[in-house]
């Protein structure tokens, strides 16, 4: 059985979630490895502040349609909205939508076919309280890591250059 190389940094090998994917790119299995507990840890992380701030019942999708519709407060369409956080089915946002609309925290208003949404008081109030609860709590702490302001730029830019690869390897998959 073959093995990956093994890293110069770790005897043990490379940390990647499927080693039979690391064979011919070890690099991307390890980012891919990241950015699997990354997404999975930022999820958590979302739920439990919008617990914290008084909002049990949000999933993740719910707590970034909301940030999305709060975002330079502004109405914005359900096809902005699913653009702008690269979600493909539709039928989730509008889902969250619906709940977000149940519980007061945002509104829909109709011009011509479209709707319009755009966060109430309490949504503003909510999203607020997130922000909050995110200074404390996550803010102060990556402080302490040493992560410089242009890494993490650097580190945004280059997390959306990938997802433009991974769409696109997406796309030529779909064509096989």
């Amino acid at each position: 059985m073959s093995q990956a190389p093994s890293s110069a940094a770790d005897p043990r090998g490379p940390i990647v979630s499927s080693e039979h994917l690391s064979r011919s790119a070890q690099e991307l299995s390890e980012f891919e490895f990241g950015l699997i507990i990354s997404s999975h840890a930022f999820n958590r992380w979302m739920v439990r502040c919008m617990t914290a701030s008084g909002y049990p019942e949000l999933g993740a999708l719910d707590v970034l349609v909301l940030h999305s519709v709060n975002h330079r407060e502004r109405a914005k369409r359900q096809a902005d909205i699913c653009l702008v956080l690269n979600v493909e089915d539709t039928h989730t946002v509008t889902y969250a939508l619906k709940k977000l609309t149940k519980l007061g925290l945002v509104g829909g208003e109709k011009h011509g076919k479209e709707t319009f949404f755009r966060t109430s008081e309490a949504g503003r109030a909510a999203c607020m309280k997130y922000a909050e609860i995110r200074e404390a709590c996550l803010v102060e702490s990556l402080s302490s890591m040493g992560i410089g302001r242009e890494e993490m730029h650097q580190i945004a830019g280059m997390l959306r250059a990938m997802s433009g690869l991974y769409d696109q390897a997406a796309r030529s998959a779909a064509s096989l």
